[in-house]
């Protein structure tokens, strides 16, 4: 096994806030939709969806990758891969990195004028699928894809538009993705929610200030259990008390920019998913995945405690021209193998990613 000493001096990788803008870096933008139909027969109002691009959509619309985002996350999640001479290379592909419904961005429960807090509808995975399916169709008049892109629940997205649109793209990568979730990673965000909203501060999602109690608690669970292995921990620290202060201030890092309320629409959507409840799959999960036409690259952590990568693993063999693959073998880094803070994982992506997607442009000539 490599050593993990050198890896864990990243922070945490799960559930960052939006980072900030440098004037280098594309600026935001926003697509308004109008209403969302949902399908639970709901609607989110006046639904707008936050991206950014990098790079130029070619003559004939043909270079275009879709990067969706894990939960919490943002249109910066996989900044790892985006750049001259990585996966996503802006000289070769045009990427829209998109804000997931509810993650503060696009719209959602803090930032909503007409359905906010808990007055925001509920949604699934398939309507975040929709919103940007939408966006790529009205605003950018793209009807093909090289690729969708994502990492977590990102990766859950990725799978589901293979199920819900099989034409519409070339290829899939989803990394530490599920298909099905199942109960242990249900236990886990049930865990998160109950630790905010039994923190009387809370208020029935009426908070004036973040509930900071149950914030901390969340964080425990999700990111610093969840999103990390026992073994990250024993490389990080020979003395195990002096993981209490280095917890605290973890906690205390996104008491400010992290939305409760937000939280745990999210994770509504992220326990309910099945790729199986997709219309006209009666809740068969693996006739699903089989119906998934495009070339598809599962990427897996070792020992993930969020989405266990036995899910992906055997569910993944249902998808026809179906990689699956370890993020770097011989490391244990768990659900933060996809969360670009360790410098193994990074040049491992962006290896295996590059070179999956070499196979389905053919070497480019496919861009032509």
């Amino acid at each position: 096994m490599k050593p993990l000493a050198t890896l864990v001096a990243a922070g945490l990788l799960l559930a960052l806030p939006a980072s900030a803008h440098t004037p280098q870096q594309p600026p935001h933008q926003s697509y308004a939709e109008g209403d969302l139909t949902l399908e639970s027969g709901e609607a989110i109002r006046d639904f707008a969806i936050s991206y950014v691009t990098h790079g130029a959509l070619n003559a004939k619309k043909s270079n275009a990758i879709l990067m969706v985002t894990a939960i919490s996350g943002n249109h910066h999640r996989l900044d790892f891969m985006i750049g001259p001479g990585k996966a996503l290379d802006p000289a070769k592909y045009f990427i829209i990195c998109t804000d997931a419904i509810a993650n503060g961005l696009s719209t959602s429960p803090s930032n909503s004028k007409m359905q906010p807090r808990m007055n925001f509808p509920k949604f699934t995975i398939r309507d975040m699928v929709q919103s940007q399916h939408r966006l790529l169709k009205e605003k950018f008049g793209i009807d093909h894809v090289v690729a969708v892109v994502g990492p977590s629940m990102g990766g859950m997205q990725v799978l589901q538009w293979g199920v819900s649109h099989p034409d519409f793209m070339d290829s899939l990568v989803a990394m530490v993705p599920l298909a099905k979730t199942p109960a242990w990673t249900v236990a886990v965000l049930e865990a998160s929610r109950k630790a905010i909203m039994t923190d009387a501060a809370w208020k029935d999602g009426n908070y004036e200030s973040p509930p900071e109690n149950g914030i901390r608690l969340w964080r425990d669970i999700l990111s610093l259990l969840a999103a990390r292995t026992p073994e990250m921990y024993s490389a990080q620290f020979k003395n195990g008390m002096d993981v209490l202060p280095w917890m605290a201030v973890q906690e205390t890092a996104l008491l400010k920019a992290f939305d409760a309320n937000d939280w745990i629409f999210q994770t509504w959507a992220y326990q309910a998913h099945d790729v199986g409840a997709t219309q006209g799959f009666n809740g068969d999960t693996a006739k699903a995945l089989a119906s998934i036409k495009a070339k598809t690259l599962i990427l897996t952590g070792t020992k993930d405690l969020l989405n266990p990568e036995f899910e992906p693993i055997e569910m993944g063999k249902n998808i026809p021209n179906a990689t699956i693959k370890t993020i770097s073998p011989g490391t244990v880094t768990g659900h933060a193998a996809a969360g670009g803070g360790f410098p193994a994982d990074v040049e491992f992506l962006n290896k295996e990613t590059a070179a999956f997607l070499d196979t389905v442009i053919e070497g480019g000539k496919k861009l032509d």
